[in-house]
């Protein structure tokens, strides 16, 4: 009966034995383990796979007549997303059309005019040259009697008048030389400023018609067939899934072992631990996320708590492992980062532009379509096209140079 208690009490302590031995090899290898691995890691559960939402937004003002794509839809760019009302736009640039034919004529007729007055001016300059003429005739066969003093009065009275339209004509040629002077038909300042009116209303028009600014996924549409709407109102969102990163959210006091070029480890919740990403860190964001909150705490007001912010660390993901498991942004992620290498500064970066979001050349042909279509205008209302130099005028002596003879 007293060895039985004995028993029981040996096998206890056996047992506490063993599990105090496998509760210390556990506590051991877990030690090991994040010794030779954890130790050079910083993991963080507030990261977020993160990637370009590129809006599309109303560039004109218009009724929403088509809506062709709908969410979750793939778009190449340059892809027709909506239709707006042409009618407006389409009568404004009719009516631009025809002020820059209008103006294309009027300065055509400015320019005659000053042609005009060139041929004015050598005329009269002429009639000035014959009278003066006759008034050294009549002079030198004044004192033989053949001419009489009535007769030298008239030419001299002539030569007066003549030289008075001179100095009006070539007034009038001053003021038309202002208008055309230093300038063509073509690129007269007036045919210059309607010519761009013409352009800006053919964008307008152009821009009744909504294309995609980049390939990608269709995303929060917001237009509706019949809604009336006006630049910068926001239509839909595209994303593309083929260039995403990770931003995970650290705490401060981990930020001083992070570097650029440091390899990471992503687990995303869609796939669990199937499947492990692997990124590298790009950079990190120059500031913590209060300072860029929309309503940033004010710390001078005595309200002051202190705590650990956090700093948005930028991990870039491969390309071809998001093509092979797709992700979404937004979606939740566990990243381990290994803080091993040291190499680069903490405030260098290696994130790039050169992905396709981040340019557009859907735009890049609206301009020399419109100045073609502008230049086919301006030739078509010119009369005379060949005159489209700049226009001259010589006469055989000015004006002035006239009133300087006459008085000598």
């Amino acid at each position: 009966m007293t060895t039985q208690p004995k028993i029981i009490r040996a096998r206890r302590n056996r047992y506490l034995l063993i599990v105090a031995l496998v509760m210390t090899i556990a506590a051991l290898a877990y030690a090991g383990h994040w010794w030779f691995n954890y130790r050079f890691r910083v993991v963080s559960h507030n990261a977020f796979v993160a990637g370009n939402l590129i809006p599309v937004e109303a560039d004109a003002t218009g009724i929403v007549t088509q809506v062709l794509v709908e969410e979750s839809q793939y778009v190449n760019k340059g892809d027709l997303l909506i239709r707006l009302d042409e009618h407006r736009a389409q009568t404004a640039l009719g009516q631009r059309r025809g002020e820059l034919g209008q103006v294309v004529r009027d300065i055509g007729a400015v320019f005659s005019t000053h042609q005009q007055l060139c041929q004015k001016l050598l005329a009269r300059s002429a009639r000035l040259a014959r009278v003066r003429h006759d008034v050294l005739r009549f002079r030198r066969a004044l004192p033989t009697g053949a001419v009489s003093e009535q007769v030298v009065q008239n030419a001299e009275d002539q030569v007066t008048a003549l030289e008075a339209e001179m100095r009006e004509a070539d007034a009038e040629l001053k003021s038309i030389e202002a208008k055309v002077g230093g300038t063509s038909k073509i690129l007269h300042p007036d045919v210059e400023a309607a010519k761009y009116k013409f352009i800006a209303a053919y964008l307008d028009y152009s821009r009744q018609q909504i294309h995609a600014p980049v390939s990608g996924y269709v995303s929060m549409r917001k237009a509706q067939v019949g809604n009336r709407v006006q630049p910068g109102d926001p239509l839909m969102t595209i994303v593309p899934l083929e260039h995403l990163w990770v931003e995970a959210n650290l705490r401060e006091t981990e930020i001083a072992r992070i570097r650029p070029g440091q390899p990471a480890e992503i687990i995303v919740d869609l796939y669990g631990d199937s499947h492990i990403y692997h990124g590298t860190v790009e950079g990190l964001v120059p500031g913590t996320g209060s300072v860029f909150a929309l309503l940033p705490p004010n710390n001078a007001a005595g309200n002051f708590i202190h705590i650990v912010e956090r700093i948005p660390v930028r991990i870039a993901l491969k390309k071809d492992e998001i093509l092979k498991y797709p992700l979404r942004p937004g979606l939740s992620t566990v990243t381990s980062i290994d803080v091993r290498e040291l190499d680069r500064p903490l405030d260098t970066s290696l994130a790039t532009v050169t992905s396709p979001e981040y340019q557009t050349d859907i735009f890049a042909d609206e301009i020399t379509e419109a100045e073609a279509k502008a230049q086919a205008i301006i030739m078509d209302n010119l009369i005379q096209k060949t005159d489209l130099l700049e226009p001259s005028c010589k006469t055989p002596e000015s004006a002035s140079a006239k009133s300087a003879g006459a008085g000598r």
